[in-house]
This record gives C-alpha cells, structure tokens and sequence, in this order.
C-alpha cells in the first residue's frame, strides 16, 4: 500500500469518526447527551427507553470498532494485532455493556460520575487512542 493510499484511507476513516460524533444526535436515541452536558451531578437520571438506548448505544460501538480496527489495519498492516484488537473490543463490550445496564438500570446521583465515564467508553473511540500508541510501543520494542 502507497504512502499516499495509506494517508488516504487514514483520513476517510478518522473522518467516519468524527461524522459518528457530529452526527450523534440525529443518528443515535440517546438522552443521556444532554443529560451530562448539564450540570448531571445534580440532576435526576432522565426518562429512557432500555431496549432502545441499549441498541443504539450497542450499534454506535460497533461503528466505532469496525472504523477503528480499519484505523488499526491501515496503520500497522498486521492481521494478527486487527485479530487481538477484535479480542479485546469483545471483552470490553462485554463488561461495558454490563455495567452500562446496571447503572440505567439502578440511577444514582453518587455514582453518575462513573457511568458517564463507562458510557465514553461505550460511545467513543476511547479504546483506539489506547491501543494505537501501545501496538506502536510494542512494534519499536520489538524490533
């Protein structure tokens, strides 16, 4: 793959993320979004639909870890760091989306702090900024 291509592809699926989040409010049942940008802390949990906010909050991470596993393919061309990438975005769902249930499902005031900074995890590319600079660490280690 050309340098050029590279960078090309780089910038269309960094732009799909960005779009994701540009566009949050039109594409994805969230009322959580104007929740926490209020002052939360003080606020009553607001009224939800559980099946519908579990689905959108579900498809919004998966756009963001199909987007960022392509981010991942493109920068380090290793099918086997795509697959562990794969492995650990599995897990973290898995556990995010539990506590995720737990915290709309159980609301109080004293632990909106923590479900704001799970629900990041859920519905932004928080785990690409981690992974990208530690398989970078781990590809110069190693050679």
């Amino acid at each position: 793959m050309s340098k050029l291509l590279k960078y090309i592809l780089l910038f269309i699926l960094v732009a799909l993320l960005i779009a994701i989040r540009f566009f949050e409010d039109s594409l994805f049942y969230d009322p959580y979004l104007t929740f926490f940008q209020n002052d939360y802390l003080y606020l009553d949990s607001p009224r939800r639909e559980m099946v519908k906010l579990v689905g959108f909050t579900t498809l919004r991470y998966a756009l963001n870890t199909i987007i960022s596993l392509g981010i991942i393919y493109v920068v380090f061309k290793d099918k086997s760091i795509v697959k562990f990438s794969s492995i650990i975005y599995g897990i973290a769902y898995i556990i995010l989306i539990a506590l995720f249930l737990y915290f709309t499902a159980n609301p109080k005031q004293e632990d909106y702090y923590l479900f704001f900074n799970i629900r990041r995890f859920l519905i932004q590319p928080i785990i690409l900024i981690l992974l990208l600079p530690a398989f970078y660490y781990n590809k110069i280690k190693g050679n």
